[in-house]
């Protein structure tokens, strides 16, 4: 089955924009500042950033649909914030290893632009390289190496990717916590665990972190014109590093221990924009 976002003849920031307005129309709040969202072991962050206005299951927008992944909660709020601006937060994000095509990966971001969102917020579960980071610690991206062997970009779109993880943005998390590690995140297809092999590569690449998901999202939150920050939540060592078999059990185990303390953590960094 052809996923809508590649119907003949769709374009699709027009197709986000019909998003958009479908989110207005069932929030009832016509703009929104920012966007998160909200990977493995985030998604308690929507309850302490501030009052949850609406609430609307993510199938009932167009070109989203249900995640794929245990973990993530499938609706899409409108949360007004303490400073009266409003957060758009994404819980139903559609990875790469689905094969709906990078325009359904993006589609949420492009979205979230149509709704006015100047920011966008992109977190995730993902394996750590330096030994450090085990059990469970919270790393700012700094910048990423994406080897999915795809871009959301279409024809000759040349944008620039200096400071995409913004240093502002990065500075401002700081302030809240100022031991928040910083790495540079390696996106992989998946959705199989990387093997040693190419954790060792990733490592040589620069890398410091490896996922499947948020490179792609954060080219696409760039070319709409978004300031972008970047978090993961290390919730193991990756293949090679960690000795023991990797599961996804085990991720979602390392979400639910160190939810409450991520969570607050963000909610906080929020707070600052």
């Amino acid at each position: 089955m052809v996923h809508p976002l590649y119907a003949e003849g769709v374009n699709p920031f027009e197709f986000a924009e019909k998003a958009a307005q479908a989110i207005a129309d069932k929030s009832g709040i016509p703009k929104h500042d920012i966007a998160l969202t909200l990977g493995s072991g985030w998604s308690k962050a929507a309850d302490l950033i501030g009052e949850t206005i609406s609430e609307i299951p993510a199938n009932e927008i167009p070109g989203f649909s249900k995640p794929a992944v245990v973990g993530h909660v499938g609706t899409i709020r409108s949360i007004r914030l303490p400073n009266g601006k409003h957060a758009l937060v994404i819980g139903a994000r559609t990875h790469f290893y689905e094969n709906h095509g990078v325009r359904a990966v993006v589609h949420s971001v492009r979205t979230a632009a149509k709704t006015g969102a100047k920011i966008m917020v992109l977190t995730n579960g993902a394996g750590g390289i330096k030994p450090e980071w085990a059990g469970g610690a919270a790393v700012l991206i700094s910048d990423h190496i994406n080897l999915t062997a795809s871009s959301p970009l279409e024809g000759a779109n040349f944008v620039d990717l200096t400071d995409l993880y913004s240093k502002r943005l990065r500075a401002l998390a700081k302030e809240v916590d100022s031991t928040l590690d910083e790495g540079v995140y390696v996106q992989f297809r998946g959705p199989h665990y990387e093997t040693p092999a190419e954790v060792q590569m990733a490592k040589t690449l620069g890398g410091h972190i490896v996922g499947m998901s948020t490179a792609l999202e954060a080219i696409a939150a760039r070319e709409s014109g978004m300031e972008v920050m970047g978090m993961s939540l290390i919730t193991n060592l990756a293949a090679g590093i960690q000795t023991t078999p990797l599961s996804h059990e085990e991720v979602i185990a390392a979400g639910k221990s160190a939810e409450a303390r991520i969570s607050k953590l963000l909610a906080e960094i929020v707070a600052r924009f």
